[in-house]
Order: structure tokens, then C-alpha cells, then sequence
């Protein structure tokens, strides 16, 4: 089966689009892990994260109540998220989310946990240290389920960024609703092939590792926890070497205390600092790459591709579609991780102004990050604005990206065009714009694009 790019028609490839671009027929094997919605800065993640808190905080309320009714009506609706085609599963997709027969257990699992009955268990990424039975690839599941309402909003934005009419609706599936902790149902619209529904998901939010790890908390820090301890108290377990140096073997401490999630809570509840530490040194895991997605991606191709393709697109109405969309590749493979999640033609002040692409700043590090940080610029957002002209781009053009901008949203954006009839006076131009305080405009043109490639 094609990819999702090939299926539509988008003449893109994976490097130039923010979203996964799956196969229809076949999982990849990524997670959808829940904490990294809690690293992110940007209103799309801040929903998500809301959405899982208040998901696990009803879970975590039924327990404590030995409320099964609500327990089992909150898991009942978790069911196998195939439209994402992200996973483990062979073959066609299958996810593995909670049946209906699997509900009534997994409460009781959680009601019976040691770290639910102690209060260690606090969010959704816990269960794969503490709860048996549940590991990343069902979490990532979880986590799909409760962020459906988000993921669909995802994919109406991109089919919108791409040009993909989406006609007629389809049964959403169980949404999560944050403010009165409900499940519930609509009719939406979303891509259809062969007869399924997909969810697209962006690239920012997958990782091909999960970032909680039971083996990894046990190995890395519950056993070099009991190294020390054993050492301190010169236990039964220390070795003398004939150098004189003593030593307590992980191997010996395995045999005491083998691997087990009941036995981490019980570990964890004693030593609650081991953990503590533990989730300190888990840092925002990197974002996957698109070498590693497309193992056939060519930096040096798809360069020259870009710089033989722009020249030959026209100036002017007739060929503004082709400009714009080539900018919306070009500029994703750019700044890709910094700049995610494009929407085109987003809608401010009630729809009176258009912002031909928005992006949502990600950056960790760099110029986005300072302009993220400083409080004239505050780049929540990035916004493009695209001119195919054939005459000189002039005040107009900036006084209407200049139009865009708020202190809320940000004072940032990239005015693209074709070229200058007089660069200096063009970035005069925007210095004044700038020392007007209404915002930072960087002018790009086809020379500066091509200077990249």
C-alpha cells in the first residue's frame, strides 16, 4: 500500500511534511509517548496533556472511591486506535488498546497496585514502572485514545495545509472531554482509504523509544541505590577483592530482589527520592528524524530537487498554489524540530485577518528559542506569509505580516518572495517596522532559499 503522501497525491516526501507519513496497510513501530506532551510549550500539546491529567485523575478517583462502575465505564471506552497505523502490530494494523473483557481487569490491577494504594501512582506514564501488563506500546495506545479530539482537529489542519478535500463525515470514535470528564461522540470529517479513517500524527509527538522504563529504573537506579546501601552497612553482600576494593554485585542484589513492578512501588515507597531522581534525569527525549523515517531520504537529492524546481515556477496568480506549497515543503525540512505543527490560513480576531501558514515554536536551543525567550519578540508563533509577485514586494506586504502580530501570539515572521528589486531598501524597511514596535520581519527570497540547498 502507498504511503499517505503517495495515496493523496502530495507530491511530498516525509522530510517536507510535519506529520508521519504511514502506511495504510502496516504499522511503524513509534510510540505516542504521554509525557511529552507535558515538555512542550505550545497550546496543541498543552491540550493533549490537559485531556490525559484529567483522564487519569477520574481513574485514580474511582479507585480511591471503589467506584468499579465508573472505573470500568472510564477504561470500557479505550479501544484499539488503528487509524494512527503507529505501533507494534504485524501486518495490517491492530492496535492494543483495552477490550471490554479487559477493563474489569485492568481496574482491578490498578486497585490492587501497590502504587496506587500508596500514592506513587500519579500519572499515565507511571503504570509502565509500577503496573504489570502495561507497557509502552499499550500506554501509547492509551494516550491516542484520550488525545483522539486533538489528533482529529491535527489532521483537519493538515488536510486543509495539502489541499486534501475531506467529504462527507464519519463516526468520530470515543472522544475524552477534559471539562466534564466524559466520554463522547461526533461526526467529523477525516481522510478516508479504503474504507478506514485516519489520524495523522505529528513527527514532534512520536519517539521511537518510550521514556518511562521499568528495566531502566531498576538496572540504573534502584540496584546502584542498594550497591550503596549494602556498602554502608557492610552486608552479608559485599565482596572483598584481593586488591582490597569492596564491591556489591547487581547480580547478587537480582537474586534478593528480582525484577518486578510490585516490587519497584514497594521500593519506591521506601526510598521515594530514588525515584524522585530518577524522573529528574529524564529529559525531553529527542524528536525522531526523517533519516530516520525515510531510511531512503537523500539530504543532497532532495536539495537539488528544491533548487531545480523553484526556478521554474512562474510569478504570479497563475502559479501561486505551486510557490506556496513548495514553500510549505521547504520550510518544514528547514526548521523542522524548531518550528511545528503549520495551519494554513489561521484565523484571528474572528476571522477578519488570515495568517497565510502559522507555526508553533518548539525550539530547545537557538535563535527561535531566544526569540521565544525575549519579551518584544515572545514567538509563540511564527508566521509566514507567501508572495508569489511578480512586482516588488513593498509597505503593503509588511504592514499586513506586521498586521498579524501580537504580544500573545508573538511579533515574528518571514515574509517569502521571489526577489528584490532593492534589498537594502526592503530591509530598511523592516528595521523600521521594528523600531516601531510592531515586530521583527525577516524578509526570504528565492536566493536565500537556494543559498540553503
Amino acid at each position: 500500500m502507498a504511503k499517505f503522501s503517495e495515496y493523496f497525491a502530495l507530491g511530498k516526501t516525509q522530510p517536507e511534511l510535519d506529520f508521519v507519513d504511514i502506511d495504510s496497510n502496516t504499522d511503524t513501530a513509534l510510540f505516542i509517548d504521554p509525557t511529552v506532551f507535558g515538555k512542550h510549550r505550545d497550546p496543541w500539546s498543552a491540550q493533549c496533556n490537559e485531556a490525559i491529567l484529567s483522564f487519569f485523575e477520574a481513574v485514580l478517583e474511582a479507585i480511591k472511591d471503589d467506584d468499579i462502575a465508573r472505573g470500568q465505564e472510564l477504561l470500557d471506552q479505550l479501544h484499539e486506535p488503528n487509524e494512527t497505523c503507529l505501533g507494534l502490530s504485524k501486518g495490517r494494523p491492530s492496535g492494543r488498546g483495552i477490550g471490554r473483557s479487559q477493563a474489569q481487569e485492568l481496574f482491578n490491577r490498578l486497585v490492587r497496585s501497590k502504587a496506587a494504594e500508596t500514592g506513587l501512582l500519579t500519572d499515565l506514564a507511571d503504570c509502565e514502572l509500577f503496573i504489570e501488563g502495561i507497557g509502552p506500546d499499550k500506554i501509547s495506545d492509551v494516550t491516542t485514545n484520550i488525545i483522539r479530539r486533538n489528533l482529529i482537529e491535527y489532521t483537519q489542519h493538515q488536510c486543509a495545509l495539502h489541499g486534501i478535500v475531506l467529504q462527507g463525515t464519519v463516526a468520530s470514535g470515543n472522544l475524552w472531554n477534559a471539562y466534564n470528564r466524559r466520554w463522547e461522540q461526533e461526526y467529523v470529517q477525516l481522510p478516508i482509504i479504503e474504507h478506514r479513517q485516519v489520524l495523522l500524527v505529528p513527527k514532534a509527538s512520536v519517539r521511537w523509544n518510550f521514556s518511562f522504563s521499568h528495566q531502566d529504573y531498576y538496572d540504573g537506579f534502584v540496584l546502584s541505590f542498594l550497591q550503596d546501601e549494602n556498602l554502608k552497612q557492610n552486608s552479608a553482600l559485599v565482596e572483598t577483592l584481593v586488591n582490597g576494593r569492596r564491591r556489591v554485585t547487581k547480580k547478587a542484589l537480582k537474586a534478593i530482589h528480582p525484577l518486578s513492578k510490585h516490587f519497584l512501588a514497594e521500593f519506591s515507597e521506601q526510598y521515594p527520592e530514588v525515584l524522585a531522581r530518577y524522573k529528574q534525569t529524564l529529559g525531553a527525549t529527542a524528536e525522531v528524524r526523517d533519516a530516520e523515517l525515510d531510511e531512503n531520504f537523500d539530504e543532497r537529492v532532495f536539495a537539488k530537487v528544491i533548487s531545480a524546481i523553484l526556478p521554474t515556477i512562474g510569478r504570479g496568480n497563475q502559479d501561486a498554489a505551486k510557490f506556496h506549497s513548495l514553500m510549505v515543503g521547504t520550510l518544514e525540512f528547514l526548521f523542522y524540530p524548531n518550528l511545528i505543527y503549520p495551519t494554513k490560513e489561521l484565523e484571528i480576531h474572528d476571522g477578519r485577518k488570515r495568517i497565510d501558514i502559522s507555526y508553533t515554536n518548539n525550539a530547545e536551543s537557538g535563535f527561535f528559542l531566544r526569540r521565544l525567550r525575549e519579551p518584544r519578540v515572545n514567538a509563540v508563533q511564527v508566521y509566514i506569509e507567501c508572495k508569489n509577485y511578480m512586482k516588488e514586494i513593498a509597505n503593503p506586504e509588511l504592514d499586513q505580516l506586521g498586521g498579524r502580530f501580537s504580544p500573545q501570539r508573538g511579533r515574528l515572521g518571514f515574509l517569502v518572495g521571489r526577489s528584490f528589486d532593492n534589498a537594502e531598501l526592503f530591509a530598511a524597511r523592516c528595521r523600521d517596522t521594528a523600531l516601531d514596535d510592531r515586530g521583527f520581519i525577516i524578509p526570504l527570497v528565492d536566493d536565500d532559499i537556494l543559498f540553503f540547498f
